[in-house]
């Protein structure tokens, strides 16, 4: 049998300033650029990312996509005008939504966003059905005529139904979809969405993922028609893996968060690749830095977030988000006080050394701290200006009665404290120590600021990867083709009925291997992971557990529960979900040793690239060196303070830190303790 040739994969994440390309020659070999974004027409940004590295790669023959444009949608309110049809007497779910208050005693906490859905489009269907699936009430299908009218003349682009215990039995919410597709392109059902009980989290999710569907498959459509035939195109879901195109139209609220998932599943994948067995992602854009806790290589996931304020119940990577970016502005607020973000100055203007902004930004601060090259051309188009910097932050600086290089200083700091904290909520307040872990950082300024955060972090390690500035690119390219299924399933580990709770196993791995086996994956390539949610009887929120035998899980569960929470109670212990996985793992896309210029005979002198002045708290001002990434002798250490530069990025060495580059083209920081 003749085999295939090799192909050319490529994984393309589409940012808000800079479009992302990665490519995997056959051999194994990787290249990466950026182009810029195109808002207007994002699939442009795309082809323009694929037609500049085809040279050098060759033509692809599949593209690995991730995209912010779901999230963006949603936080911005751009999403379509969508009729939601409920139970009879379940039409304010949306409004009621839930009583809790994360803040008690803070009067001026803002008030819970707009429901999604006005009242006038969120309709009622006389049916019932019960917690345990059986039928109440039938439905009454001749009610659909008028709904469909009046979602008609409000404008109604696509239709949410989200109906009453639809978990336990989806046979009304089916019947509804039916009727309503001869009327509407854009159905969307909470069965086939999010089969869980809690009835107004899973209808937030199926109203979203409706408010979404007429973007998502526009762009799904322009993209395809722009790539034309030949080429297999799967896009990035927030559980950090891959989909079907046909997945995606139908689902694209799984998008969501894809941006950060795709940093997260190239993270782990190094965590593999180098053995590490506790790392955490740490990626710092242009507008926010998200971090991540992976274990054993694997990312932690979860089961619910909020989206521009609303609840999701989907899997995802477990991502904390905060607004600190190179992009963050500082600023001195009412008491005098320092800080930096969550405002940020974005593509337009950006930073005011980028030429057009005024106020001062983080990236403002590192330039004139001298932790970036002044005469550097970044990416090729990008420019900075030292005197514009300095002028931003004389303004700050005088509210503060500080020099420019206090104020930028403090900056730094400021930002560093509140990154501190997101990699505190994902170690510390989950039961783990900072300091078992190493810190992976990519993104434009994540590098810059690993090496003094791990120090004050109490992190050892930093590495910050080959083709660190197009991570997320690099992660799309990595992942798995993954589905995800999810059924409520309520019963006390005491009774538990093992055949049972097999059958609905099953059940919900043929609803993963379906997408699979239709694109002619063998099922010997596919692995299939079983999961369970628990908590103590009576408990508000659950935890999610790898399946196995039933003692084991009580004892899996107790052990989760007091690494979590500091004690385990001996009480009885029920199970109010079921969960699958199925992914197929692509072996091809392993990292290979990069080529380092000058073969066995190169030195690190001919890896200098020049010096400048940098101010460090520990010694002042110094002379810093600055170092060609790509000419780095893998395995020869420097020492700092040092600058390590390649195209897109630049690497921040504090003093009396070490580096070296590994044989993959990593940078490992030894930042001390």
């Amino acid at each position: 049998m003749r085999l295939a040739p090799p192909k050319t994969l490529v994984g393309i994440d589409v940012g808000g300033t800079f479009t992302d390309v990665v490519a995997r020659e056959p051999s194994g070999r990787l290249h990466s650029c950026k182009v810029p974004t195109t808002p207007a027409h994002p699939a442009t940004g795309v082809l323009h990312g694929l037609r500049a590295l085809e040279p050098v790669a060759g033509p692809a023959a599949a593209l690995a996509h991730g995209t912010t444009m779901v999230t963006n949608a949603i936080v911005e309110g751009r999403g379509a005008v969508v009729g939601l049809i409920t139970t009879r007497g379940f039409r304010d779910v949306l409004e009621i939504a839930r009583m809790s208050r994360t803040h008690l005693y803070d009067l001026q906490a803002p008030a819970k966003p707009e429901p999604v859905v006005p009242r006038r489009l969120r309709l009622e269907i006389t049916e019932r059905i019960g917690p345990d699936g059986a039928t109440l009430t039938p439905i009454d299908l001749a009610e659909l005529a008028p709904i469909v009218d009046a979602f008609a003349r409000e404008g109604v682009a696509s239709v949410a139904v989200s109906l009453l215990h639809a978990y336990a039995n989806p046979g009304h919410e089916r019947a509804v979809a039916d009727a309503l597709r001869a009327r509407f392109a854009h159905v969307s059902i909470s069965s086939a969405i999010n089969a869980e009980f809690r009835e107004y989290e899973r209808t937030s999710t199926t109203v979203l993922n409706a408010a979404v569907m007429p973007l998502a498959t526009r762009y799904i459509e322009a993209l395809e028609k722009a790539l034309g035939g030949g080429l297999a195109l799967h896009l990035l879901h927030s559980a950090g893996g891959m989909m079907s195109v046909e997945a995606a139209k139908a689902k694209p609220l799984a998008m969501a968060a894809s941006g950060p998932a795709a940093g997260v599943a190239a993270a782990a994948h190094l965590a593999r690749t180098l053995r590490v067995p506790r790392a955490l992602a740490f990626d710092m854009g242009g507008t926010t830095t998200d971090v991540c806790l992976i274990t054993d290589g694997v990312a932690e996931t979860s089961s619910q977030r909020k989206l521009g304020g609303y609840p999701v119940r989907l899997p995802m990577v477990a991502v904390e988000s905060i607004g600190a970016g190179g992009g963050s502005i500082a600023f001195v607020d009412g008491a005098g006080a320092l800080k930096v973000g969550p405002r940020s100055a974005g593509a337009q203007p950006g930073p005011a050394c980028y030429g057009h902004g005024t106020e001062a930004a983080v990236t403002d601060a590192n330039l004139v701290l001298g932790y970036l090259n002044a005469e550097r051309v970044y990416g090729g188009v990008i420019r900075l200006d030292r005197g514009r910097a300095e002028t931003a932050l004389t303004a700050p600086g005088k509210r503060l009665g500080l020099s420019r290089l206090e104020t930028a200083h403090g900056i730094f700091e400021v930002a560093n404290a509140n990154m501190l904290r997101a990699l505190r909520l994902v170690s510390v307040q989950r039961g783990y120590d900072l300091r078992d872990f190493t810190l992976i950082a990519y993104g434009g300024a994540g590098p810059m600021h690993a090496s003094a955060l791990a120090r004050q972090a109490g992190i050892r390690r930093v590495v910050v990867p080959v083709h660190s500035g197009a991570f997320s690119a690099l992660g799309c390219l990595v992942s798995p083709l993954r589905y995800d299924a999810v059924q409520t399933y309520r019963a006390r580990l005491s009774t538990w009925d093992a055949k049972l709770v097999d059958e609905r196993f099953r059940d919900l791995e043929e609803r993963c291997l379906a997408p699979l086996l239709d694109e002619g994956i063998k099922p010997s390539r596919i692995m299939l992971l079983r999961g369970v949610d628990l908590r103590y009887t009576g408990q508000n929120y659950e935890i999610e557990i790898p399946f196995a035998p039933v003692a084991g899980l009580r004892r899996a569960f107790e052990a989760r529960h007091r690494q979590l929470y500091g004690y385990a109670t001996g009480e009885s212990v029920e199970c109010v979900n079921l969960r699958v996985v199925a992914r197929v793992d692509d072996q091809a896309t392993t990292l290979t040793p990069v080529p380092r210029a000058g073969g066995g005979r190169a030195t690190d002198r001919d890896a200098r690239a020049g010096e400048q002045r940098a101010y460090f708290p520990e010694t002042g001002e110094v002379v810093l060196r600055r170092f060609h990434r790509g000419r780095l002798v893998p395995g020869r250490a420097l020492r700092g303070p040092a600058l390590i530069e390649d195209e897109w990025s630049t690497t921040l060495v504090g003093p009396g830190q070490r580096v070296a580059a590994d044989r993959f083209g990593n940078l490992v920081i030894e930042a001390g303790s």
